[in-house]
């Protein structure tokens, strides 16, 4: 079946937008939903040669809110990929849902077409907080939603939910977490606030009703013991589960496998190409399926970059990353970076367990740092230390697609894959 693949839909519409929300979403926009949905169905069209190459265990219908978008398009979409013929029949189908939005018809709709994963988008369980950062649920629509689920029949649900909120204290987060936990969802992911330029939030950034830094990372170390005594194992930053319960979907990301994706804003990373498509739901559209580009940004990935996505995203899960799967992948010299490690285990941020460096709880509070230490490491001496990543380093450089060569590149694409195989 050769390699595997995951699909990504991106739905950007929703009722309305959230106050913290940097995603590419719309509100107001339905008109366009019909035309959208004939454009990601002729996508997905087009791109069954490059599929054929993989077998596909993953689809995620992210947003926006895919649920907002209705069951029966939904369903249209993942009929489509099936028709290609690479879906496994075991594959994980997951779609993002909300509280207000989640209606058992649609729910019931969906796991009989195959969808065997929910997300639902919590944020809170006070509803004071709820109408600040500008949900349209209460925790009423919560338990209902998560009722209806399971009368759907689906037995693999992920609760999302934010801490470090307005006026956010962690009693508050505890509550929450309490909460959460007795609707016994198989999977939490747990975000800090990350208050973006241009989202209606970013007036809190620096004001005293955010909780400070202290306060944000009191919570972060909080939700790490309290899950874990509760059975929901750490397995990356920000995510938790019950043991055989991981998002597969999401580990692609952070394993560095390959995902395509369909729609507006969407971003795809297949053998060694990486590229994104426009935000931009109109242009999409006519792009698709008329003459012009759709295509944003597009660039090959070089073996140097891949050493640095390595470390970083290996390290972001508590899998960690390993002297000997580095040098197997990329041929690098792991020593620099041990070095760093060593020293983040006195520190008391990191340790090693058989051949494989991790961060613990306090680690990945301060990660960023830490992993931007580690890279800078590893840039003083791989170009000095193998010759093929100086070669790498040489010719590494953006490609800038011309306009209207979207099938040129997806000819020359599936050609390089064929040669590979």
């Amino acid at each position: 079946m050769g390699n595997s693949l995951g699909i990504y839909f991106h739905i950007p519409f929703c009722a309305s937008k959230c106050g913290y929300c940097d995603f590419y979403s719309l509100t107001g926009c339905d008109r366009l939903m019909p035309k959208y949905q004939d454009a990601l169905l002729e996508h997905v069209r087009e791109s069954f040669p490059a599929m054929k190459l993989y077998s596909i265990d993953t689809v995620y219908f992210g947003g926006g809110t895919p649920s907002y978008y209705g069951a029966e398009r939904l369903c249209e979409l993942l009929n489509e990929v099936k028709s290609s013929g690479r879906l496994l029949k075991d594959a994980e189908i997951t779609v993002e849902v909300n509280p207000d939005s989640a209606h058992p018809k649609g729910l019931a709709r969906l796991r009989k077409e195959g969808v065997n994963r929910i997300s639902l988008g919590v944020q809170s369980a006070n509803n004071d907080i709820l109408k600040i950062i500008g949900r349209r649920h209460n925790w009423i629509q919560v338990q209902n939603a998560m009722r209806n689920a399971r009368e759907a029949g689906f037995d693999n649900i992920s609760i999302d939910l934010i801490y470090g909120l307005p006026s956010q204290t962690k009693s508050d987060w505890a509550e929450t977490l309490a909460r959460a936990l007795e609707l016994r969802p198989e999977h939490l992911s747990c975000y800090a606030l990350t208050l973006e330029k241009g989202t209606p939030m970013y007036k809190y950034k620096g004001s005293p009703f955010l909780p400070n830094d202290d306060e944000q990372a009191d919570m972060y170390l909080y939700t790490v013991d309290y899950l874990e005594h509760y059975g929901y194992k750490q397995y990356e930053i920000s995510n938790f589960a019950i043991s055989g319960f991981e998002s597969q979907h999401n580990l692609r990301y952070w394993r560095l496998k390959d995902y395509l994706g369909f729609g507006a804003g969407a971003h795809s990373s297949m053998g060694g190409t990486r590229f994104s498509y426009v935000k931009d739901a109109d242009a999409y559209i006519c792009g698709v399926l008329g003459e012009s580009a759709i295509v944003e940004e597009y660039e090959q990935i070089t073996p140097l970059e891949r050493t640095s996505e390595y470390i970083m995203l290996g390290m972001r899960t508590t899998k960690g990353i390993s002297a000997s799967e580095y040098y197997e992948l990329y041929r690098g010299d792991f020593a620099p970076i041990e070095k760093v490690l060593i020293e983040f285990e006195e520190k008391g941020w990191a340790y090693k367990v058989e051949d494989r460096w991790r961060f613990n709880s306090s680690g990945f509070l301060l990660s960023n740092l830490l992993i931007n230490a580690l890279l800078e490491a590893q840039a003083g001496t791989r170009v000095a230390i193998n010759p093929w990543m100086q070669k790498a380093f040489d010719s590494e450089e953006k490609i800038e697609l011309p306009l209207g060569d979207d099938e040129k590149f997806t000819e020359a694409y599936t050609k390089k894959r064929q040669n590979l195989v």
